[in-house]
Order: structure tokens, then C-alpha cells, then sequence
């Protein structure tokens, strides 16, 4: 039995190598760009924002680029662009509509764990208050809580990992998911 146990946990691989991702996903105000940002501090590694990434490739602002080219386009580019990612030793903190982009997604997670950085509905909506001018790719007539409730089943379902960060306290979710990243896979 040690032996079998012995040699299992030499088999055992880190959730993160040394040349592969981790990559962010969740609502607006949970935290993924904060968190990304200390993340990859702590890994000595490059933070990817893709919220920021669209805007240096349209040359304008998040909402601006949604505004001018209207949700369907908008979802369309952000499924084509994070698809398209050739980067090492990166934390990727995502825009929060990267779940509907099947390419994307997949994309993502060859490149290593992703992790669903949860916060409640409470939460959420303290965080982005009216959520204009943050680029929210929300349809039309649609309410935040709409969005919320329509995106968490994905967001569950897309993840390797689930991390509340409802609580305020950034060093403990970076300690927490720093944990998890560390811990040799089964």
C-alpha cells in the first residue's frame, strides 16, 4: 500500500507547469483583474488582461468597442481573440463574457486550470453599482440580475476551480488560490 501511495504522489503533477496559464473567469467586480494582477506578482509571471487586450486592438475603450459594434459582433471578437492566445507563464484575467465563446473557453483551458472567481449576487451588484461604462456585454432590456443568474451555471460549468471572493480581504483569495494552484493534481 505505501508503495502504491509513494509512487502515485511521485506521479502526481502540479495544476500549474512551469510554461502553461492560469486563467480567471467571473462576473464583473470579482476580483480578476485585482487578483491576476497579485497572482502573477507572486508566480513571477506576465499578467493578460483581455478586456485590455480588446481595447489595444480596437485602439478604444471597452464600452466603446461594444457600443460600436453591438453585442453579437462584440461576443463574436472576444471569442476569436482569447482563442487565438499563444502566451506562456501568463495569468489571463478575463472579461466576464469570455463563457459564451466555445473557442475561447477551450482555448483557455489547454493552455492550463482556469478558475471561476465567484461572488455573490450582493456582491456583484455592490461592486459594479449601474455597471455603466464597464463594457458589460448584457443584451438589451436585460437586468444585472438577469445577467448574473444567466451566467453563474455557466461559469460553474466552465471552471476547474471555484474561488468565492466575497470577502474583501485579496491577500487571503491570493494565498487560497495559490494553494489550490500548487496542490499536485490526483
Amino acid at each position: 500500500m505505501q508503495a502504491t501511495q509513494q509512487s502515485a504522489s511521485q506521479d502526481a503533477q502540479p495544476r500549474l507547469w512551469d510554461q502553461g496559464c492560469v486563467s480567471l473567469i467571473g462576473m464583473a467586480g470579482a476580483g480578476k483583474s485585482t487578483l491576476g494582477r497579485l497572482l502573477a506578482e507572486k508566480l513571477g509571471w506576465a499578467h493578460l488582461d483581455t478586456d485590455r487586450l480588446i481595447e489595444a486592438y480596437y485602439g478604444l475603450p471597452l464600452q466603446e468597442v461594444l457600443d460600436g459594434m453591438g453585442l453579437a459582433k462584440f461576443l463574436e471578437v472576444e471569442d476569436t481573440l482569447v482563442s487565438m492566445l499563444g502566451v506562456r507563464r501568463t495569468v489571463i484575467s478575463t472579461g466576464g463574457s469570455v463563457i459564451y465563446g466555445a473557442k475561447a473557453m477551450e482555448r483557455l483551458h489547454l493552455l492550463g486550470p482556469v478558475v471561476h472567481l465567484d461572488v455573490s449576487m450582493a456582491s456583484f451588484l455592490k461592486r459594479v453599482g449601474d455597471g455603466g461604462n464597464r463594457g458589460l456585454a448584457i443584451a438589451p432590456g436585460r437586468s444585472l440580475e438577469d445577467l448574473f443568474l444567466e451566467r453563474q451555471p455557466l461559469y460553474a460549468a466552465g471552471a476547474d476551480h471555484v474561488l468565492s471572493t466575497d470577502s474583501p480581504d485579496q491577500n487571503a483569495s491570493l494565498e487560497e488560490l495559490h494553494a489550490w494552484l500548487m496542490e499536485p493534481q490526483a
